[in-house]
């Protein structure tokens, strides 16, 4: 199955994160659908048109009376005696409505404000309906390995983990307590290969590498959407008033954050490597066994600023490379259109690669890529200097590697009947030649 890109017509002017007021003004029934289809609340809609009518309307008084204050004032500089004495004690009252008609107006900027946070980026219209399980399975890509006709049962990841001396979770948690690990001897080796590969390849695209810091401001994760429907998989630092970052996204995203970048050096494209972090909040009793779904794990993370309108054939590119790792890995994976209700508050529309697991007998995502936009472009007011004007631009991500469940595919597909794992050949010169990882007990 082909994928498109969206072509809508009123889609170029989808300005995110604070979505532009004017389509939601002139067509608020493109937003309700636009909620629907993420299985949110369509009323949200008319919230804001109220809000921002009262706030628009609380602005004009404010003004209506501050330009009285001002003529007023004129007035009592000129006038003299018991003329100036009257316009003296209307001065007086004039300023207590003044006052009055600010603090209308801050409340109502506020009420306004709170209602556009509430907002997710319009979803594409073209991005399935639904919830988590409403997907679109949009390609295969290789056939998953067949251990029956090959005379073994597989082992899952945590055996082989140990029996190669590459995974300690008994000591990670020792340490640091569930869903923590050790990666030791080949698994800490088969980690490094992989972020040298990836960043090969990254800068082999074009890309300008970067290992940027895991700990941001509010800022940076309100900026990028993750203090909205994410906030409960954050770790924060309330002393220190920081978070740590769950995806390299976030100081990529807030990297160029308050600045105007020239249009003649789009796209920008970063690559980083970096720690990522989660509480993985709401999955209790998921993925308990081995190193799936855990608090850290290190990553790779493919980063985009352009233009909205080539947002989409970026979108594309991003999928394009982030395929081109699984075949160098050599995983039978599928690509889904995600469902809009499980896109997150800033993407438009995103697709997920996801790999065989033999042991789990089905696909588990790997890596997505994310178009988001202007959505965080405009909370973090990142703009690009165009020949006919300063406006926001679009942000893309990509995840190339999400290196713990990577290794847990290599290991359980790669793996052979007398316990050793066979390195793909593209990642043989990234540890030192080695075919591949035996075991050691």
């Amino acid at each position: 199955m082909p994928i498109t890109r969206s072509r809508h017509p009123t889609w170029l002017d989808t300005l995110g994160g604070v979505i532009d007021l004017r389509i939601l003004r002139n067509d608020p029934e493109l937003g309700r659908e636009a909620q629907r289809r993420r299985r949110e609340p369509p009323e949200l809609i008319d919230e804001i048109l109220r809000a921002d009518e009262s706030r628009r309307a609380s602005i004009a008084t404010f003004e209506q009376l501050r330009g009285e204050q001002k003529t007023m004032g004129k007035k009592v500089a000129q006038a003299h005696g018991d003329d100036k004495a009257a316009l003296l004690a209307r001065t007086k009252e004039l300023s207590v409505r003044v006052r009055r008609a600010e603090a209308a107006q801050t409340a109502a900027e506020q009420s306004f404000h709170d209602a556009m946070k509430l907002l997710p980026n319009l979803a594409s219209p073209e991005a399935p309906a639904g919830g988590e399980d409403d997907y679109v399975v949009l390609e295969h890509v290789g056939e998953p390995r067949d251990f029956a006709a090959e005379g073994f049962e597989p082992l899952d990841h945590v055996e082989l983990g140990k029996r190669l001396g590459a995974i300690d979770i008994e000591r990670g948690a020792k340490v640091s307590g569930a869903r923590f690990y050790y990666l030791t001897g080949p698994g800490a080796d088969l980690e490094l290969a992989l972020v040298n590969m990836a960043m090969d390849q990254a800068r082999g695209a074009g890309f300008t590498t970067m290992i940027p810091p895991a700990l941001v401001k509010p800022l940076a994760m309100e900026g990028t959407g993750f203090l909205g429907q994410a906030a409960g998989d954050v770790y924060r630092l309330p002393e220190e008033d920081l978070y740590l970052v769950g995806t390299s996204e976030v100081p990529l995203a807030a990297y160029h954050c308050d600045e105007i970048l020239d249009a003649a050096t789009l796209p920008r494209r970063y690559v980083a490597f970096s720690p990522c972090y989660r509480k993985e909040a709401g999955s209790y009793g998921k993925d308990t066994r081995g190193i799936f779904r855990v608090h850290w794990f290190d990553k790779v993370e493919m980063f985009t600023y352009t233009t909205l309108e080539e947002s989409f054939e970026e979108h594309q590119r991003l999928l394009g490379w982030e395929k081109e790792w699984f075949d160098k890995v050599e995983l039978s994976y599928r690509v889904i259109d995600t469902a809009a209700g499980d896109l997150g508050l800033s993407a438009q529309r995103k697709f997920d690669c996801e790999a065989w697991i033999p042991t789990q007998g089905r696909y588990r995502e790997l890596t997505s890529t994310s178009n988001c936009t202007e959505f965080q472009a405009r909370r973090l007011n990142i703009r690009g200097r165009f020949e006919d004007g300063i406006r926001p631009l679009a942000t893309l991500n990509g995840t190339l590697v999400s290196m713990a469940r990577t290794i847990v595919a290599i290991l359980e597909t790669h793996q052979q009947a007398d316990g050793s794992v066979r390195v793909p050949t593209a990642l043989q010169p990234y540890l030192q030649g080695r075919t591949t990882l035996e075991p050691v007990r």
